[in-house]
């Protein structure tokens, strides 16, 4: 575990949605980012197997602002079993107008935030925890990603950077309830194969049920400091 100070990198973007599970199909977004979502932010920049990100705190820089918007989609999911289905029964056989319905969004709007975070590597990494961080400090500078880095909706594509001096986060303090921490993957024996584990015999498939966690969010001076921890 790194004992350094965190790092930082500021985030903005046009539109920003981190949805609640519990509206289910409409994308309702809580008020401030999660840290998963953050952490995936993180990645998309500087990402390698051996490291992990814990998210500290996240600074608010901009006001809370709602956008709503309302779209056509479909309600099948586009998977390999369903368009090969299709496929036997010929052209034709699939009309998307039959299988539209029209959701709601309720995301938020000109966000900026500043994560702080620490970087863990884990026993298998080959080189010091130094090296990591130092990669991604010189990739925020230079503006390398290996992806564009997004803002909870692939389709809210994000921009990042260091930090300015003048950044500041808003005044306001509240409670925000319960929201997700992370998913937490719990081996099975039976089940779909969620990802793949290193251990001590090399790499393996690991059968796993997802689990949501949560914590109790508080905003303290435009800051949401995220704990160690999820409920339990």
């Amino acid at each position: 575990m790194s004992k350094n100070s965190p790092l930082c990198v500021k985030f903005t973007a046009d539109f920003a949605c981190f949805t609640r599970p519990e509206f289910k199909v409409e994308r309702i977004t809580y008020d401030v980012p999660t840290p998963s979502a953050m952490r995936g932010a993180c990645e998309a920049i500087f990402w390698k197997p051996e490291v992990r990100y814990r998210i500290r705190k996240i600074h608010i820089l901009n006001e809370i602002q709602h956008f709503s918007i309302w779209r056509n989609e479909v309600n099948n999911r586009q998977v390999v079993s369903t368009a090969q289905s299709w496929a036997k029964k010929g052209a034709g056989s699939y009309f998307a107008d039959d299988d539209r319905a029209q959701r709601h969004t309720l995301c938020l709007r000109d966000v900026a935030y500043i994560v702080e975070f620490d970087m863990d590597v884990l026993p298998h990494a080959a080189a010091d925890i130094a090296k990591y961080r130092d990669q991604f400090r010189r990739r925020v500078r230079r503006g390398q990603c290996y992806y564009q880095p997004y803002i909870g909706t692939r389709e809210f594509t994000a921009f990042f950077g260091e930090p300015d001096p003048e950044d500041c986060p808003i005044g306001r303090s509240d409670q925000l309830g319960l929201m997700l921490y992370d998913i937490e993957f719990q081996e099975v024996s039976k089940g779909p194969v969620m990802y793949r584990q290193r251990d001590a015999e090399g790499d393996r498939l690991v059968t796993a049920q997802a689990r949501p966690r949560f914590f109790r969010a508080e905003l303290k001076n435009g800051i949401l400091t995220v704990p160690d921890r999820p409920l339990d």
